[in-house]
C-alpha cells in the first residue's frame, strides 16, 4: 500500500506499508481520496526545535475519503460514503469531548500528519466519531479541505471571535489557504472584509472572493491604511495567523475593544507586547487550534450551498510533494495546494 513517509527533515518518501487489519469496533476503514497541505505539514516537514517528531511518519493533516468498511457497532455510516475526516485523536470520553469541545480533549494522542500517523496514504482505519459525512454538494475537494481549512475558520471567527453581521475583520494572508476561506465566511456572515496580500497579483483573486479592501503588506503599512479605512477607529476583529512580522500591526488595526484570534505563527512563534496598549484599550486577544467536530458538519453544511467554496492552487503528486511543501514555505501560492491519492 502506497504511502508518504517523513524520514528526514525536508526528506519525504514514497514507501510501501502494510495495508490495515479489518477494522474493530467503533471503527470504519477509509480509503483516502485527497490530503490538503497546510503549514503544519510544512513545521513537519523542515523541522521545528520546539516539536520533536518521530520519524519515518506518513504525512498529511487534513484529509477526506470514502469509507470501505465498517467495524462493530458502526450505525451511523455505510461504504462508499465520502467523509471528511478529524485530524486530532481524541479520546471521546473526557468532559471536553462530551461537551463537544473536541479541540480540548483531555486526553489526545495527538494529530495525525504530526504526532501521528497522517493520511497520505491509501488506507487507514479512523474511530467513527472523527468522521463527518460530506452532505449532497460537497466533492472529494470541499471535503479534503474542511477539516482544517474552513473548520478552522469557522472556529475562529463563529465559536471564538464571535463575528457578527455589520461588524469589520481584518483578515491576514488573504491568498492563503485559511485566508481565503476566512473572507468568504466573513462575507458571508455580513462583515466588511479587509485582508492583506503579499503582491499585487493576488489583489483581484482576495476581491473576487468578497474581500471589501485589499492591502499589498509589502509596499503599504497595512495598520495604517486599516486605521485609514475605517476613520481611525479600527476593526472588531483580526483574524491573526501569520506571528510574529504582523503582531504589532494587528494589535494597533483594533478598535477599543476589539478581539484578535489567532490560529497560527509562519512568521516567528515569538513577539512582543504592549500590555498598556492591551488593557486601556480593553483589546481581547484569543487563541484558537483546530476545530470541533461540529464545525466540520457546519461548514459543509455552507460549502454545500455553493455561497462559499475551496480555492485551489493546484495539484500535486507522490512525486513532487516536497516541490508542493517548497512553494508554500515561500508563500508562493494562492489557496490550497491538493494532493490526491486515488
Amino acid at each position: 500500500m502506497r504511502a508518504l513517509q517523513l524520514v528526514a527533515d525536508r526528506r519525504i518518501e514514497a514507501v510501501d506499508i502494510p495495508p490495515p487489519p479489518p477494522p474493530g469496533p467503533g471503527e470504519a476503514t477509509v480509503a483516502i481520496r485527497a490530503v490538503a497541505l497546510n503549514h503544519i505539514d510544512v513545521w513537519g516537514w523542515r523541522g521545528m526545535a520546539f516539536a520533536k517528531r518521530k520519524m519515518p511518519l506518513v504525512v498529511g493533516a487534513e484529509a477526506c475519503g470514502v469509507i470501505e468498511t465498517i467495524g462493530e457497532g458502526v450505525t451511523e455510516f455505510r461504504p462508499g460514503q465520502l467523509v471528511a475526516i478529524y485530524g486530532a485523536r481524541t479520546c471521546g470520553h473526557c468532559k471536553a469531548c462530551r461537551e463537544k469541545r473536541d479541540n480540548l480533549c483531555e486526553n489526545v494522542a495527538g494529530v495525525h500528519g504530526f504526532h501521528l500517523d497522517g493520511f497520505a496514504q491509501e488506507k487507514m482505519n479512523i474511530p467513527a466519531r472523527q468522521l463527518v459525512p460530506a452532505p449532497t454538494g460537497v466533492d472529494v475537494t470541499g471535503a479534503a479541505v474542511t477539516p482544517i481549512t474552513f473548520g478552522t475558520v469557522e472556529h475562529m471567527l463563529f465559536d471564538n471571535a464571535k463575528l457578527e453581521a455589520g461588524e469589520t475583520v481584518l483578515v491576514h494572508a488573504g491568498g492563503s489557504g485559511i485566508g481565503s476561506a476566512a473572507i468568504q465566511l466573513a462575507k458571508l456572515a455580513g462583515a466588511t472584509v479587509i485582508t492583506t496580500v503579499g503582491s499585487d497579483a493576488k489583489i483581484e483573486r482576495a476581491k473576487a472572493l468578497g474581500a471589501d479592501h485589499v492591502i499589498n503588506y509589502r509596499t503599504d503599512r497595512f495598520e495604517g491604511v486599516v486605521r485609514k479605512l475605517t476613520g481611525k477607529k479600527g476593526v472588531d476583529v483580526v483574524f491573526e495567523h501569520v506571528g510574529a512580522d504582523t503582531w504589532a500591526g494587528s494589535m494597533f488595526s483594533m478598535k477599543r475593544g476589539g478581539r484578535l484570534v489567532t490560529c497560527g505563527s509562519t512568521s516567528g512563534v515569538s513577539t512582543t507586547i504592549n500590555l498598556m496598549q492591551l488593557f486601556q484599550q480593553q483589546l481581547r486577544i484569543i487563541g484558537s487550534f483546530g476545530c470541533r467536530i461540529d464545525n466540520m458538519a457546519t461548514v459543509m453544511a455552507k460549502l454545500a450551498t455553493g455561497k462559499v467554496h475551496p480555492v485551489i492552487d493546484s495539484e500535486t503528486d507522490f512525486d513532487r510533494i516536497g516541490e508542493a511543501l517548497a512553494r508554500m514555505e515561500s508563500r508562493d501560492v494562492f489557496g490550497k495546494i491538493l494532493l490526491r491519492i486515488a
